[in-house]
């Protein structure tokens, strides 16, 4: 591949980028030009427009309360939308009059193997044969993201987001010269634009920075972030139909001494929170609580543990709100803890200020807490790292948090 790879790019679309027949069109021609230039292309698509959300409602039509069991089902279902993506797009591409070819193919068919972590698999390798083949026939590659394949030949997913992870991952394994993602924004913003009417976009991010942004709720699934890093792949993030610089990530970002520290305000929403009381204060506990969690593929984020008291302890996490009623079955099979004792809430969201060095620059957290106390907004649980606080609050309050916060730390 390496005759290749100096001149392969891989280009992400999201949902909204062909979201119908006429945008799909736009981006077969935006595809085409970068073809013309003389590069490899290879395209990861994910479902046109609300696909993904619209064939979950119609399983929840069929399964009022979906659980694990019904994962596997779940993934055959969700994978057809990328699929449906690919198809359209690269007939778009093959009614040009300039005499490009393309070819679309499933995850599987594009050689990306999975674990068999149904609804959140991570990649395991990706045989790129039959991608340097159609790339040597000077073909366009169109691989709907999103989806691989397990050693047992089952369809499997990535998770939400996770045509990210598919675009970085087939660039690493292409040593392609950069990966491209085109959504509905310029770039990674300061804040939500949705949210804050007033936010700056960030020209330049290093991995470490973004990696950070992301698992909190920007615009990039976290997973693609470490394995760009891992593979030193650069990403830039930009606009599917405007012209813009948009935003850089990659490695060798440096910074002096003086600066503005706060790089971005990520928020997420559709947080839950699970707290599991009178909990045995003894060595292999918590192990016992995540560990079933984590083999199905569940995330845990913030995790608070209360000072133990007479031998028993309080523990509170949270996770995504999709993942609630699945975590709350698997506590309920454990026989570490009294059903009775597991209280869940949702309608919670994280808001973090991200910045390297942010815990060695005194007075950051102090001005965080300050600001959102004077906008009368309550911290439930806080977390931080080496470049990044965070407080989870009431989803109700996010909005006026974050411009509270935007308007301290930017103007």
């Amino acid at each position: 591949m390496s005759s290749l790879s100096n001149k392969t790019v891989v280009q992400k679309y999201g949902g909204s980028s062909l979201k119908n027949v006429t945008a799909i069109k736009k981006i077969a021609e935006k595809i085409i030009k970068t073809h013309s230039e003389g590069f490899n292309v290879v395209v990861v698509v994910s479902a046109m427009g609300k696909t993904t959300d619209q064939l979950l409602y119609q399983a929840t039509k069929i399964i009022k309360n979906i659980s694990s069991k019904h994962n596997r089902d779940i993934d055959m279902l969700l994978s057809t939308g990328e699929i449906v993506s690919a198809t359209l797009l690269s007939m778009a591409i093959n009614s040009n009059k300039l005499g490009v070819n393309s070819i679309s193919l499933t995850g599987p068919q594009a050689g990306i193997k999975t674990n068999l972590n149904h609804g959140s698999a991570r990649i395991s390798k990706i045989e790129i044969s039959r991608l340097k083949k159609e790339l040597s026939s000077k073909k366009i590659v169109i691989v709907a993201g999103f989806q691989g394949v397990s050693q047992t030949k089952d369809i499997t997913t990535l998770g939400r987001g996770g045509s990210d992870t598919t675009a970085v991952a087939l660039a690493a394994a292409l040593k392609a010269s950069s990966c491209e993602i085109y959504t509905d924004v310029e770039g990674i913003f300061t804040a939500d634009p949705n949210i804050v009417k007033n936010a700056k976009l960030i020209h330049y991010l290093s991995f470490e920075e973004m990696l950070e942004m992301a698992s909190l709720g920007a615009k990039m699934h976290p997973r693609s972030i470490e394995l760009a890093a891992i593979y030193n792949i650069p990403i830039s993030v930009k606009h599917s139909s405007k012209i813009s610089k948009g935003t850089i990530i990659k490695s060798g970002i440096k910074k002096m001494e003086i600066r503005e520290v706060v790089t971005g305000i990520p928020t997420e929403r559709k947080i839950s929170k699970i707290t599991i009381n009178d909990l045995d204060d003894t060595p292999g506990v918590a192990a016992s609580i995540f560990m079933p969690l984590a083999n199905q593929g569940i995330n845990i984020d913030v995790i608070v543990q209360s000072a133990g008291n007479n031998g028993k302890t309080n523990l509170s996490f949270t996770l995504s709100e999709n993942h609630l009623n699945q975590a709350i079955e698997i506590l309920n099979d454990s026989n570490k803890i009294n059903s009775k004792n597991i209280n869940s809430e949702q309608g919670l969201a994280k808001i973090s200020i991200v910045g390297t060095g942010i815990q060695n620059q005194p007075g950051y957290a102090a001005r965080m807490f300050k600001n959102l106390a004077g906008a009368k907004v309550n911290i439930e649980m806080i977390t931080t790292s080496e470049i990044r606080i965070t407080c989870i609050i009431k989803d109700s309050d996010i909005e006026k948090a974050t411009n509270t916060l935007h308007k301290e730390f930017f103007g």
